[in-house]
Protein backbone atom coordinates (compact mmCIF):
# COMPACT_ATOMS: atom_id res chain seq x y z
CA UNK A 1 0.00 0.00 0.00
CA UNK A 2 2.79 2.43 0.95
CA UNK A 3 4.62 1.71 -2.32
CA UNK A 4 1.85 3.55 -4.14
CA UNK A 5 2.73 6.75 -2.29
CA UNK A 6 6.52 6.51 -2.57
CA UNK A 7 6.83 9.05 -5.40
CA UNK A 8 4.30 11.55 -3.87
CA UNK A 9 6.05 11.34 -0.49
CA UNK A 10 9.47 11.99 -2.01
CA UNK A 11 8.19 14.93 -4.07
CA UNK A 12 6.28 16.32 -1.08
CA UNK A 13 9.39 16.17 1.11
CA UNK A 14 11.30 18.07 -1.57
CA UNK A 15 8.56 20.71 -1.86
CA UNK A 16 8.29 21.16 1.92
CA UNK A 17 12.07 21.39 2.22
CA UNK A 18 12.28 24.07 -0.48
CA UNK A 19 9.31 25.94 1.04
CA UNK A 20 10.97 25.90 4.49
CA UNK A 21 14.24 27.24 3.07
CA UNK A 22 12.45 30.02 1.17
CA UNK A 23 10.35 31.05 4.19
CA UNK A 24 13.41 30.93 6.46
CA UNK A 25 15.26 33.15 3.97
CA UNK A 26 12.39 35.65 3.92
CA UNK A 27 12.27 35.82 7.71
CA UNK A 28 16.00 36.43 7.90
CA UNK A 29 15.90 39.00 5.07
CA UNK A 30 13.17 41.12 6.69
CA UNK A 31 14.13 40.70 10.36
CA UNK A 32 17.90 40.01 10.10
CA UNK A 33 17.32 37.41 12.81
CA UNK A 34 15.79 33.98 13.24
CA UNK A 35 14.38 34.93 16.68
CA UNK A 36 10.84 35.43 15.40
CA UNK A 37 11.02 32.10 13.57
CA UNK A 38 12.07 30.32 16.79
CA UNK A 39 9.09 31.87 18.57
CA UNK A 40 6.75 30.61 15.85
CA UNK A 41 8.45 27.19 15.50
CA UNK A 42 5.35 25.17 16.48
CA UNK A 43 3.20 27.05 13.96
CA UNK A 44 5.91 26.51 11.33
CA UNK A 45 5.97 22.74 12.00
CA UNK A 46 2.18 22.59 11.81
CA UNK A 47 2.22 24.44 8.48
CA UNK A 48 4.88 22.10 7.15
CA UNK A 49 2.85 19.02 8.11
CA UNK A 50 -0.30 20.44 6.52
CA UNK A 51 1.62 21.36 3.37
CA UNK A 52 3.23 17.89 3.31
CA UNK A 53 -0.07 15.99 3.38
CA UNK A 54 -1.75 18.39 0.96
CA UNK A 55 1.12 17.91 -1.48
CA UNK A 56 0.85 14.12 -1.19
CA UNK A 57 -2.88 14.27 -1.87
CA UNK A 58 -2.55 16.62 -4.88
CA UNK A 59 0.41 14.77 -6.43
CA UNK A 60 -1.24 11.36 -6.02
CA UNK A 61 -4.46 12.66 -7.52
CA UNK A 62 -2.52 14.09 -10.45
CA UNK A 63 -0.69 10.80 -11.02
CA UNK A 64 -3.96 8.83 -10.85
CA UNK A 65 -5.63 11.25 -13.26
CA UNK A 66 -2.71 11.10 -15.66
CA UNK A 67 -2.69 7.28 -15.73
CA UNK A 68 -6.51 7.20 -15.97
CA UNK A 69 -6.48 9.55 -18.99
CA UNK A 70 -3.86 7.41 -20.73
CA UNK A 71 -5.78 4.18 -20.11
CA UNK A 72 -9.05 5.82 -21.19
CA UNK A 73 -7.42 7.01 -24.41
CA UNK A 74 -6.22 3.44 -25.07
CA UNK A 75 -9.77 2.12 -24.55
CA UNK A 76 -11.16 4.77 -26.90
CA UNK A 77 -8.72 3.68 -29.61
CA UNK A 78 -9.34 -0.04 -29.12
CA UNK A 79 -13.12 -0.18 -28.57
CA UNK A 80 -15.47 -0.06 -31.58
CA UNK A 81 -17.32 3.21 -32.11
CA UNK A 82 -20.55 3.54 -30.17
CA UNK A 83 -19.67 1.15 -27.32
CA UNK A 84 -19.62 3.02 -23.99
CA UNK A 85 -16.64 2.74 -21.66
CA UNK A 86 -16.95 0.66 -18.51
CA UNK A 87 -15.62 3.06 -15.85
CA UNK A 88 -15.09 0.26 -13.32
CA UNK A 89 -12.86 -1.68 -15.77
CA UNK A 90 -10.85 1.45 -16.52
CA UNK A 91 -10.28 2.14 -12.81
CA UNK A 92 -9.21 -1.46 -12.20
CA UNK A 93 -6.77 -1.24 -15.10
CA UNK A 94 -5.45 2.06 -13.74
CA UNK A 95 -4.72 0.43 -10.39
CA UNK A 96 -3.15 -2.57 -12.09
CA UNK A 97 -0.94 -0.40 -14.33
CA UNK A 98 0.09 1.79 -11.39
CA UNK A 99 1.12 -1.25 -9.37
CA UNK A 100 2.99 -2.67 -12.37
CA UNK A 101 4.86 0.61 -12.89
CA UNK A 102 5.79 0.76 -9.21
CA UNK A 103 7.00 -2.84 -9.30
CA UNK A 104 8.94 -2.11 -12.48
CA UNK A 105 10.63 0.87 -10.82
CA UNK A 106 11.57 -1.24 -7.78
CA UNK A 107 12.88 -4.09 -9.94
CA UNK A 108 14.83 -1.62 -12.08
CA UNK A 109 16.54 -0.17 -9.00
CA UNK A 110 17.47 -3.66 -7.79
CA UNK A 111 18.73 -4.62 -11.25
CA UNK A 112 20.85 -1.46 -11.50
CA UNK A 113 22.33 -2.12 -8.05
CA UNK A 114 23.04 -5.73 -9.01
CA UNK A 115 24.78 -4.60 -12.20
CA UNK A 116 26.87 -2.13 -10.20
CA UNK A 117 27.85 -4.87 -7.72
CA UNK A 118 28.78 -7.20 -10.58
CA UNK A 119 30.84 -4.48 -12.23
CA UNK A 120 32.70 -3.81 -8.98
CA UNK A 121 33.26 -7.54 -8.52
CA UNK A 122 34.54 -7.85 -12.11
CA UNK A 123 37.01 -4.99 -11.62
CA UNK A 124 38.23 -6.44 -8.34
CA UNK A 125 38.55 -9.93 -9.82
CA UNK A 126 40.57 -8.70 -12.82
CA UNK A 127 42.81 -6.68 -10.50
CA UNK A 128 43.39 -9.68 -8.24
CA UNK A 129 44.03 -11.98 -11.21
CA UNK A 130 46.56 -9.56 -12.68
CA UNK A 131 48.32 -9.33 -9.32
CA UNK A 132 48.40 -13.11 -8.84
CA UNK A 133 49.84 -13.68 -12.32
CA UNK A 134 52.28 -10.78 -12.15
CA UNK A 135 54.32 -12.15 -9.21
CA UNK A 136 55.25 -15.58 -10.68
CA UNK A 137 55.67 -14.07 -14.17
CA UNK A 138 58.13 -11.52 -12.84
CA UNK A 139 59.98 -14.29 -11.00
CA UNK A 140 60.28 -16.47 -14.12
CA UNK A 141 61.21 -13.51 -16.32
CA UNK A 142 63.94 -12.20 -14.01
CA UNK A 143 65.70 -15.56 -13.54
CA UNK A 144 65.43 -16.58 -17.22
CA UNK A 145 66.82 -13.24 -18.44
CA UNK A 146 69.64 -13.43 -15.92
CA UNK A 147 70.57 -16.90 -17.22
CA UNK A 148 70.30 -15.79 -20.87
CA UNK A 149 72.74 -12.96 -20.27
CA UNK A 150 75.35 -15.63 -19.46
CA UNK A 151 76.78 -13.86 -16.42
CA UNK A 152 76.18 -16.82 -14.11
CA UNK A 153 79.18 -19.16 -14.40
CA UNK A 154 78.67 -21.23 -11.27
CA UNK A 155 76.71 -24.43 -12.02
CA UNK A 156 75.06 -24.54 -8.58
CA UNK A 157 73.84 -20.97 -8.95
CA UNK A 158 72.51 -21.69 -12.45
CA UNK A 159 70.69 -24.74 -11.17
CA UNK A 160 69.27 -22.68 -8.29
CA UNK A 161 67.99 -20.01 -10.70
CA UNK A 162 66.45 -22.62 -12.99
CA UNK A 163 64.70 -24.23 -10.01
CA UNK A 164 63.28 -20.86 -8.91
CA UNK A 165 62.06 -20.18 -12.44
CA UNK A 166 60.46 -23.65 -12.48
CA UNK A 167 58.73 -22.84 -9.17
CA UNK A 168 57.27 -19.72 -10.78
CA UNK A 169 56.02 -21.76 -13.73
CA UNK A 170 54.44 -24.26 -11.29
CA UNK A 171 52.66 -21.40 -9.55
CA UNK A 172 51.32 -20.13 -12.87
CA UNK A 173 50.24 -23.67 -13.76
CA UNK A 174 48.35 -24.02 -10.45
CA UNK A 175 46.49 -20.75 -11.01
CA UNK A 176 45.51 -21.57 -14.60
CA UNK A 177 44.48 -25.13 -13.70
CA UNK A 178 42.34 -23.95 -10.78
CA UNK A 179 40.74 -21.21 -12.86
CA UNK A 180 39.92 -23.75 -15.56
CA UNK A 181 38.36 -26.07 -12.97
CA UNK A 182 36.19 -23.28 -11.54
CA UNK A 183 35.09 -22.29 -15.05
CA UNK A 184 34.10 -25.88 -15.77
CA UNK A 185 31.96 -26.04 -12.62
CA UNK A 186 30.33 -22.67 -13.33
CA UNK A 187 29.43 -23.64 -16.89
CA UNK A 188 28.30 -27.14 -15.89
CA UNK A 189 30.90 -28.86 -18.06
CA UNK A 190 32.43 -30.93 -15.24
CA UNK A 191 30.44 -34.04 -14.36
CA UNK A 192 30.55 -35.89 -11.05
CA UNK A 193 31.39 -39.57 -10.75
CA UNK A 194 29.01 -40.43 -7.94
CA UNK A 195 29.72 -43.62 -6.00
CA UNK A 196 29.37 -45.03 -2.49
CA UNK A 197 32.44 -44.96 -0.23
CA UNK A 198 33.46 -44.94 3.43
CA UNK A 199 33.99 -41.36 4.65
CA UNK A 200 35.84 -42.52 7.77
CA UNK A 201 38.40 -44.38 5.67
CA UNK A 202 38.88 -41.34 3.45
CA UNK A 203 39.47 -39.10 6.50
CA UNK A 204 42.17 -41.39 7.91
CA UNK A 205 43.80 -41.51 4.46
CA UNK A 206 43.90 -37.68 4.46
CA UNK A 207 45.38 -37.62 7.97
CA UNK A 208 48.11 -40.03 6.94
CA UNK A 209 48.80 -38.04 3.77
CA UNK A 210 49.06 -34.68 5.60
CA UNK A 211 50.75 -35.96 8.76
CA UNK A 212 54.21 -34.66 7.75
CA UNK A 213 52.83 -31.19 6.94
CA UNK A 214 51.01 -31.12 10.29
CA UNK A 215 54.22 -32.12 12.12
CA UNK A 216 56.15 -29.34 10.36
CA UNK A 217 53.53 -26.84 11.54
CA UNK A 218 53.55 -28.42 15.05
CA UNK A 219 49.80 -29.01 14.85
CA UNK A 220 48.00 -32.15 16.02
CA UNK A 221 45.75 -33.62 13.34
CA UNK A 222 42.98 -35.51 15.17
CA UNK A 223 39.98 -37.69 14.44
CA UNK A 224 37.96 -39.53 17.11
CA UNK A 225 35.98 -41.65 14.62
CA UNK A 226 36.28 -45.42 14.96
CA UNK A 227 38.00 -46.77 11.80
CA UNK A 228 36.00 -49.99 12.21
CA UNK A 229 32.67 -48.11 12.09
CA UNK A 230 32.22 -47.01 8.47
CA UNK A 231 30.07 -44.06 7.46
CA UNK A 232 28.91 -44.68 3.91
CA UNK A 233 28.21 -41.64 1.74
CA UNK A 234 27.45 -41.12 -1.94
CA UNK A 235 29.56 -38.55 -3.76
CA UNK A 236 32.46 -38.08 -6.17
CA UNK A 237 35.31 -39.49 -4.06
CA UNK A 238 38.11 -37.69 -5.92
CA UNK A 239 36.33 -34.34 -5.62
CA UNK A 240 35.68 -34.87 -1.90
CA UNK A 241 39.38 -35.67 -1.45
CA UNK A 242 40.07 -32.31 -3.11
CA UNK A 243 37.65 -30.59 -0.71
CA UNK A 244 39.11 -32.26 2.38
CA UNK A 245 42.68 -31.55 1.25
CA UNK A 246 41.96 -27.85 0.68
CA UNK A 247 40.16 -27.41 4.00
CA UNK A 248 42.69 -29.34 6.10
CA UNK A 249 45.73 -27.70 4.46
CA UNK A 250 44.06 -24.30 4.93
CA UNK A 251 43.56 -25.11 8.61
CA UNK A 252 47.20 -26.19 9.02
CA UNK A 253 48.48 -23.22 7.07
CA UNK A 254 46.92 -20.68 9.42
CA UNK A 255 47.00 -22.67 12.65
CA UNK A 256 49.08 -21.97 15.75
CA UNK A 257 51.98 -23.91 17.23
CA UNK A 258 50.87 -26.82 19.41
CA UNK A 259 47.35 -26.28 18.11
CA UNK A 260 44.87 -28.86 16.88
CA UNK A 261 42.86 -29.56 13.77
CA UNK A 262 40.05 -32.03 14.40
CA UNK A 263 37.85 -33.77 11.84
CA UNK A 264 34.38 -34.96 12.80
CA UNK A 265 31.38 -36.47 11.03
CA UNK A 266 27.97 -35.97 12.63
CA UNK A 267 24.53 -37.27 11.69
CA UNK A 268 22.15 -34.52 10.59
CA UNK A 269 19.19 -36.72 9.74
CA UNK A 270 18.41 -40.01 8.04
CA UNK A 271 19.70 -38.68 4.69
CA UNK A 272 22.60 -36.35 5.50
CA UNK A 273 25.84 -36.18 7.48
CA UNK A 274 27.85 -33.09 8.41
CA UNK A 275 31.63 -33.20 7.93
CA UNK A 276 33.43 -30.73 10.21
CA UNK A 277 37.03 -29.45 10.17
CA UNK A 278 37.64 -27.61 13.45
CA UNK A 279 40.80 -25.81 14.57
CA UNK A 280 41.90 -23.53 17.38
CA UNK A 281 43.97 -21.26 15.13
CA UNK A 282 44.05 -17.49 14.76
CA UNK A 283 40.51 -17.33 13.38
CA UNK A 284 38.92 -14.99 10.87
CA UNK A 285 37.12 -11.75 11.68
CA UNK A 286 33.39 -11.66 10.97
CA UNK A 287 33.70 -8.99 8.25
CA UNK A 288 35.63 -11.41 6.00
CA UNK A 289 33.31 -14.41 6.31
CA UNK A 290 30.73 -13.44 3.62
CA UNK A 291 33.50 -13.12 0.99
CA UNK A 292 35.69 -16.00 2.08
CA UNK A 293 34.74 -18.25 -0.85
CA UNK A 294 35.32 -15.62 -3.54
CA UNK A 295 38.08 -16.20 -6.08
CA UNK A 296 41.42 -14.66 -5.00
CA UNK A 297 39.88 -13.12 -1.88
CA UNK A 298 42.59 -12.75 0.76
CA UNK A 299 42.00 -12.15 4.46
CA UNK A 300 45.60 -11.08 5.01
CA UNK A 301 47.01 -10.44 1.55
CA UNK A 302 50.75 -10.39 2.28
CA UNK A 303 50.85 -13.34 4.66
CA UNK A 304 48.61 -15.48 2.44
CA UNK A 305 50.73 -14.93 -0.66
CA UNK A 306 53.85 -15.86 1.28
CA UNK A 307 52.16 -19.14 2.16
CA UNK A 308 51.77 -19.95 -1.55
CA UNK A 309 48.78 -21.50 -3.31
CA UNK A 310 46.65 -20.15 -6.11
CA UNK A 311 44.18 -18.25 -3.93
CA UNK A 312 41.37 -20.32 -5.41
CA UNK A 313 41.19 -23.22 -2.95
CA UNK A 314 38.08 -22.17 -1.04
CA UNK A 315 36.32 -21.08 -4.25
CA UNK A 316 36.93 -24.57 -5.68
CA UNK A 317 35.68 -26.17 -2.46
CA UNK A 318 32.44 -24.19 -2.66
CA UNK A 319 31.88 -25.11 -6.32
CA UNK A 320 32.48 -28.81 -5.68
CA UNK A 321 30.09 -28.90 -2.71
CA UNK A 322 27.40 -26.97 -4.62
CA UNK A 323 27.86 -29.29 -7.62
CA UNK A 324 26.80 -32.09 -5.24
CA UNK A 325 23.72 -29.99 -4.33
CA UNK A 326 25.08 -29.70 -0.78
CA UNK A 327 25.85 -26.78 1.54
CA UNK A 328 29.10 -25.48 3.02
CA UNK A 329 29.32 -23.40 6.21
CA UNK A 330 31.99 -21.44 8.06
CA UNK A 331 32.14 -20.13 11.61
CA UNK A 332 35.14 -18.33 13.03
CA UNK A 333 36.25 -16.07 15.86
CA UNK A 334 39.52 -14.18 16.22
CA UNK A 335 42.04 -15.97 18.52
CA UNK A 336 39.55 -18.80 19.11
CA UNK A 337 39.54 -20.75 15.86
CA UNK A 338 37.52 -21.69 12.80
CA UNK A 339 35.13 -24.41 11.72
CA UNK A 340 34.43 -25.31 8.11
CA UNK A 341 31.66 -27.83 7.59
CA UNK A 342 29.69 -29.26 4.69
CA UNK A 343 26.81 -31.67 4.21
CA UNK A 344 26.97 -34.98 2.35
CA UNK A 345 24.34 -37.47 1.27
CA UNK A 346 24.33 -40.83 3.00
CA UNK A 347 24.49 -43.93 0.88
CA UNK A 348 21.14 -45.65 0.74
CA UNK A 349 21.03 -48.92 2.66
Amino acid sequence: MLKRYTAPIQLSLLIVGLFSLIMGGFFFFFTSSFTLLYELIYYAIACQLVLFFVCIYIIQKYIDRFVYDKVEAMYQDLLPTGIPLNQTSVQKDVRSITQSLQQFATDSKLEIQLLKDKENYRKEFIGNLAHELKTPLFMVESYIFTLLEGNIKDKKTRKKYIQKAANGVDRLSFIVKDLDLITQFETGVTTLDLAEFDMVKLIYEMIELLEIKATEKEINLLCSLDPKMPILVKADRERIIQVMSNLIVNSLKYGVENGTTEIEVNDLNTEKVLVRIIDNGKGISEEHLPRLFERFYRVEKTRNRNEGGSGLGLAIVKHIIEAHSEKIYVESSINIGSEFSFTMAKAKA
